[in-house]
């Protein structure tokens, strides 16, 4: 394959926050779900480069020439991602200003007022507000010779200060810098009393700070007041192989981060250019680094004035995850014990997963409790409980994954909260992170051991399970518990099975079997099908692979929310692909992949994106979905209706750009998250029928085969409903 063939990785995920960005300039999206867009666009913005530019950066340095499929050498790449991105920040924006800003004022009375709008009355009271609660907390910074430019923390607000001495002689009258760094502590919306015709009013932190700028510097007149932002390599670097203590090791690289390399500067559309050159040079940044902002620095800050009362009426129509009925007033072992059960989140609840491990916790009859942990919430449920278990005499594991990026503290946290409870804390096998999913539970059921299981394509954080779309499995088929179980093996002790029932794991086969399964898919020519969903699709061996079956015909729709580096409608090479990508009020997060198999209809979930440091520096796990209903409901349900969505949907192109699906000529619009939120209600609601189910399996320490599917306990989720006409 060329390297035309192939779209740059860093410039994809570009044009995926490009999609993020469409949301939040979007009439047709409600002013409050805009407002989220346009901070989760920003936020977005500082990972990548505090990760991906960060990276790109020290391989310029290092003069690394090396290029991936693509072809594009670092320095190529650094330079189409400063053209993309500022020509996204002015976008972004130029909507705030022209669109957001306004709306808020008009259709909500809420106003973001600058210094010179505000009246006597408001004035006051931030001159009452600064010396009480403001000033005290305020250390002003000069810069000269003997004062130099100070370490500013990743993602702090600064105020560039241009001062001179009042009583100076013009003949020697010079200017002197400070920074006075605006306290993260601190609400950066301040909410003042509002004037006709506003309900709510703010003034940014930063304004007030500036307002009283004069009284940190006595005897200086400030001549300028200028914000700017910094962002810096954010990335851990870690040599695990030589290191005694993990945790010690990442809790002390993590302070050190806080001093890495600057890559990014974001300062004020206005700041005089002698600012601007003096922060660059402080900060060893280029013209390319500087992005000039016509607004509030780091606009994800206002994100907050979406959840004000004042715009409940410009909010998507609220929506309560839904409960399971096979769930709901049941035995939750004895329910799974009897057949799989499948939750498809955020539409039905996370409440089961937390109820799996509480339970568990309280269960005098169960054993252990193992569980993997890669991001979790401030106030983890799923921690609680296994605090809980431990306290209450079970064995218990955790493998906490601390270089989780962005969540290392938080994990190191929750290390010393399950230790000191009792819990035998793990930290992975070395060299490799551990983003798979999984919970066992080991419970004596009479004379008989009995394993359960929960798998996952997302996390265990019941914050973002209202918002990620995931796939959740229950099961206490052996297969799954003996390979769950031979997987923490593999965690704790280094020991991995001969070989695998079910599972397909990472680092251990899971690229290659991904790539068996499309080739095999190769055999069936025109009568091949693929349809698979995912996050990104990076690695080049399965693009290549893919394009293989699209010569032979197989018919392939992929589903990839964000980065994708295979480019579809190649003459002669992926005319037979179609790349689509949702984005909406939910965050598409699940990995499901469907292959025909000669009519044998084969699915399976996983833990894994198609890239390359999922299959060779992460432990992942990829297995099928054995129960005929279930994967029935993965591919004509959720699979089918994601592919026929006509409304948050966009196509993406074989020049790498993506065009956004329309209805047209009288065709119905299919937005498929609002289909799943109907369908999680109507289930909810509806109680299922029995069914007859000759899909068996072993029951362990039964000596004797149990039909997977029993009256009075079939859950809803299984029956298979219509597609949306």
């Amino acid at each position: 394959m060329q390297p035309h063939h192939f779209i740059n990785r860093e410039l994809s995920w570009l044009e995926f926050n490009g999609r993020v960005l469409e949301e939040a300039c979007d009439p047709d999206v409600p002013l409050a779900e805009r407002c989220k867009f346009q901070g989760i666009v920003a936020s977005n913005l500082d990972e990548f480069f505090m990760v991906r530019v960060a990276g790109l950066k020290q391989l310029l340095a290092g003069g690394v020439a090396d290029s991936g499929a693509d072809g594009m050498l670092p320095g190529e790449q650094l330079a189409a991602i400063s053209s993309r991105a500022h020509d996204m920040v002015a976008a972004l924006y130029r909507n705030f200003q022209q669109f957001i800003a306004p709306q808020l004022a008009d259709k909500a009375g809420l106003a973001i007022l600058r210094p010179e709008q505000l009246n006597p009355e408001q004035t006051g009271f931030l001159h009452a507000h600064f010396s009480r609660n403001v000033w005290p907390v305020l250390t002003p910074l000069a810069v000269d010779q003997g004062h130099p430019f100070p370490v500013l923390r990743n993602r702090s607000l600064n105020l560039a200060l241009v001062l001179r001495k009042e009583r100076q002689r013009v003949a020697r009258r010079s200017r002197i810098f400070a920074v006075v760094q605006v306290p993260a502590v601190l609400q950066r919306l301040v909410e003042i009393p509002p004037s006709s015709p506003h309900r709510a009013a703010f003034v940014l932190l930063e304004d007030v700070i500036a307002m009283h700028a004069g009284e940190l510097f006595p005897g200086f007149r400030v001549v300028g007041c200028h914000c700017f932002r910094v962002t810096r390599d954010f990335d851990l670097s870690v040599d695990e192989y030589e290191q005694d203590d993990l945790l010690k090791t990442i809790q002390r690289e993590l302070r050190r981060r806080e001093r890495n390399q600057a890559v990014r500067l974001e300062l004020a559309h206005d700041t005089p250019s002698e600012v601007e050159d003096f922060l660059r040079k402080a900060l060893h940044l280029q013209p390319d680094d500087v992005y000039p902002a016509e607004g509030p620095l780091h606009l994800a800050d206002l994100s907050p004035l979406a959840t004000r009362d004042e715009l409940r009426e410009h909010r998507d129509e609220a929506f309560t995850p839904q409960p399971v009925a096979a769930f709901v007033d049941a035995d939750m072992f004895r329910v799974i014990s009897e057949h799989d059960v499948l939750l498809h989140l955020p539409y039905e609840s996370f409440d089961h997963v937390v109820d799996f491990v509480s339970t568990a916790a309280n269960d005098p009859d169960v054993l252990a409790i193992k569980q993997t942990l890669y991001r979790t919430s401030a106030d983890s449920p799923i921690v609680t409980a296994l605090t809980r278990a431990a306290e209450n005499g079970k064995q218990v594991t955790a493998m906490i994954e601390l270089r989780a990026r962005f969540d290392e503290k938080r994990n190191i946290t929750w290390a010393r909260v399950l230790e000191e409870a009792g819990v035998h804390v793990v930290y992975g096998v070395v060299g490799l992170k551990t983003h798979c999913k999984a919970s066992l539970v080991v419970r004596r059921e009479g004379d008989a051991i009995r394993r359960y299981v929960h798998l996952s394509t997302g996390n265990y954080n019941p914050l973002t399970a209202r918002t990620y779309g995931d796939i959740s499995l229950f099961t206490a088929r052996a297969t799954f518990a003996d390979d769950t179980g031979a997987m923490f093996n593999l965690l704790t002790g280094y020991s991995a099975p001969p070989s695998w029932q079910r599972f397909t794991v990472a680092p251990l086969g899971l690229a290659e079997r991904i790539i068996e399964l499309i080739d095999r898919e190769g055999m069936y020519g025109r009568g091949g099908r693929i349809v698979a969903k995912m996050n990104s699709l990076v690695d080049p061996e399965v693009i290549r692979t893919l394009y293989r079956a699209s010569q032979r015909g197989v018919s392939i729709d992929l589903l990839v929310r964000g980065i994708c580096c295979l480019r579809p409608g190649i003459p002669g090479v992926s005319e037979n692909i179609r790349v689509l990508s949702v984005v909406d009020r939910h965050l598409e997060h699940a990995r499901i992949f469907y292959f025909h198999a000669g009519g044998r209809r084969e699915v399976y979930l996983s833990s894994a994106d198609w890239m390359p440091r999922n299959f060779i520096r992460r432990v992942e796990v990829m297995f099928p979905v054995d129960d005929e209903a279930l994967r029935d409901r993965l591919i004509d349900e959720i699979l089918a209706i994601s592919r026929e969505d006509n409304v948050k949907a966009r196509m993406l192109l074989p020049d790498g750009t993506y065009q956004r699906l329309r209805s047209e000529n009288g065709e119905p619009a299919r937005r498929s998250q609002r289909r799943f939120i109907e369908l999680a209600r109507k289930s909810a609601v509806a109680q299922p029928a029995p069914r007859e189910d000759s899909d068996e399996y072993a029951v362990e320490g039964s000596g004797r085969q149990a039909q997977s599917g029993a009256p009075g306990v079939q859950p809803t989720l299984l029956g298979k409903p219509s597609l949306p006409s």
